[in-house]
Order: structure tokens, then sequence, then C-alpha cells
């Protein structure tokens, strides 16, 4: 065997290395993704109560007090706009990490371009990493968990964006994500998480109503029935935390499933990839041996014809 054919061989080796692990990795992430999606499926119930209570309870509670309440109050003037950016630990799955954060910069930008100052914050070492190469360091970093976030991390996250709006060092917070439509979508979601005005929840709870078939729980005559203990204001006051941090621990759970689905997309893609390349190799090292073989072929008939 010539060097060449010897060399396309061990390439050929390498490749069929190469594919075992991107197929081991797409059954991970398939199997990883199966349980995102499931812990998705058991958030909803719960996100939908917490959601409807709180419309519920700011719809009783009087306008004078929510005003008062600092979470729910709107800046007469927005100068510091906070932007969390949710990614991934680890990459190899395709442009999950990248889309997000690109869309992150591009909003900075604009608001920039508008006088605004950004502050930024993320979760996984990914969008981290790129922010401080980008002298962007972010005030918040969260890392470690985004494979399976758990709710704890969820509430950090919320009670850190929550201080910095209540103590007056961002005006606005919004959110980027990666919303988790299938295993082979998904989309890049921007959401404004603080201030929670009425008409956030109000919005955010119709919508929910619908897909659950809760809207008739919400008619007027309905409304009558609910008498609050010690008062609206009071019980809306410690709904407002669970809610932030459960739009953060669904963004969260959303972001998980769009990576699993990525990766393993990624992943078989890769694989489908490599065995094209390993044909290729294949098609080569055969012509490779072919055209050698002829060539010992000819060599053969010109010594004879020379001994004739």
């Amino acid at each position: 065997m010539s060097a060449s054919q010897a060399d396309v061989k061990d390439r050929i080796a390498s490749v069929k290395n190469i594919a075992k692990i991107t197929r081991a990795m797409e059954m991970v992430a398939a199997a990883r993704l199966r349980r995102a999606e499931q812990r998705i499926e058991a958030l909803r119930p719960y996100a939908g109560a917490v959601r409807r209570m709180t419309r519920s309870a700011a719809e009783a509670a009087s306008s004078a007090e929510i005003a008062s309440n600092p979470v729910l109050k709107e800046r007469e003037t927005v100068e510091r706009v906070g932007l969390l950016l949710v990614t991934g630990d680890r990459g190899l799955a395709g442009a999950f990490n990248s889309q997000i954060i690109r869309a992150g910069l591009r909003a900075a930008a604009e608001l920039e371009a508008e006088g605004k100052q950004v502050v930024f914050s993320a979760t996984g070492r990914r969008g981290v990493s790129t922010l401080v190469f980008r002298k962007r360091d972010p005030q918040g970093q969260y890392v470690g968990f985004t494979d399976r976030p758990a709710y704890a991390n969820a509430r950090e996250i919320a009670d850190d964006l929550m201080s910095a709006y209540v103590d007056g060092k961002v005006d606005r917070v919004e959110v980027f994500y990666n919303g988790y439509v299938s295993a082979l979508t998904q989309e890049v979601r921007r959401e404004t998480l603080l201030p929670l005005q009425q008409a956030t929840i109000d919005a955010a709870i119709a919508g929910e109503g619908e897909e659950n078939g809760d809207a008739s729980e919400h008619t007027s005559a309905g409304h009558a029935l609910v008498e609050y203990e010690p008062s609206p204001e009071g019980i809306l006051e410690r709904l407002i935390p669970d809610y932030v941090e459960i739009s953060v621990f669904r963004a969260l759970l959303e972001s998980t499933a769009s990576e699993h689905g990525a990766r393993m997309t990624a992943m078989r893609n890769a694989s489908e990839n490599a065995g094209e390349l390993i044909e290729d190799l294949t098609l080569e090292m055969n012509r490779a041996r072919q055209a050698e073989i002829t060539q010992e072929i000819m060599e053969v008939v010109a010594g004879a014809e020379g001994l004739s």
C-alpha cells in the first residue's frame, strides 16, 4: 500500500471514530431532551396558577397600591436597561448560543443608539465568556446548571434582577432566550421581565388561560366570589416574586430543551456528514488503488515487450 493510500485509510478510521462520538452525543441529547420536555409540561399548571392568581389580585388591588409597588411601577424615563442572555455552558449545538448573543448585542447597540445604558447579565459559560471577550463584562454571571436548571437557580437570578430594578440600577429588564418549538426548531424570544405592569400580566395570563381552557374562570361574575385575606395588596406583594421567578424558570427550561434539541440535530447532521465523507474517502482510496494496479500492469506489459 502506497503512502497516499495509507493516509486515506487513516483518515477514514479517524472519521469513523468521530462518527461514533457524534452518534453517542445525539443519543444522550435525545434522552435529555425528553426529560426537559417533561419538566416544561410539569411546570405549566403551576405557572398558570401563579399567573392567574397574580392577575386576579392585581385586578382586586387598588390602583394606588399597584402604582406604589416598586416592581409593578413603570419608570417615567428609561435610562438603564438590563439584558439577561440565557445561553448554555457547552457548545456543539449549532447556532443555539450564537443567535442569542447576536440578538442581545444587536439590542444593546439599538438601545445605546437611543442614548440608553445597557447592563448585561448572562447564564451559561458561553454567554459569559463571549461578553467578557467583547469587553461587555456581565454584572450577573450564572454558570454550571444549564443542562438541568433548578428552581433555586431561577430564584437567585430573579432576586438579583428585582434588586437591581428596585434599587434603581436598571429601569427595565429584558430577557433573551431560545424558545422551544420542536427538536428541529428553536426561536429567539425577547421578553420584558420588569416592570410587571398589569397589562403585561393580563396579556401573559390571557394566553395561558386560553391554552389551558381556563378562560371561563376569569369572568366578571367569578371575580366577585373571591375574598382576599389579609388584602389583595398583601397577596399581590407576595405573588410578584413568585411570578418573576416562574418567568425566569420557564425561560431556563425552554432554553435547556432548545439546547438539547439543537445539539441532537447538530450531532445528527455531523454523523450524516461523516458518513458522506467516509464514502468520498473510500472512493478516493479505491481510485488510488486502481491507479496503482493499472500502473503495475503497464510496467509488467512494458517489461514483457522489452524482452520479446
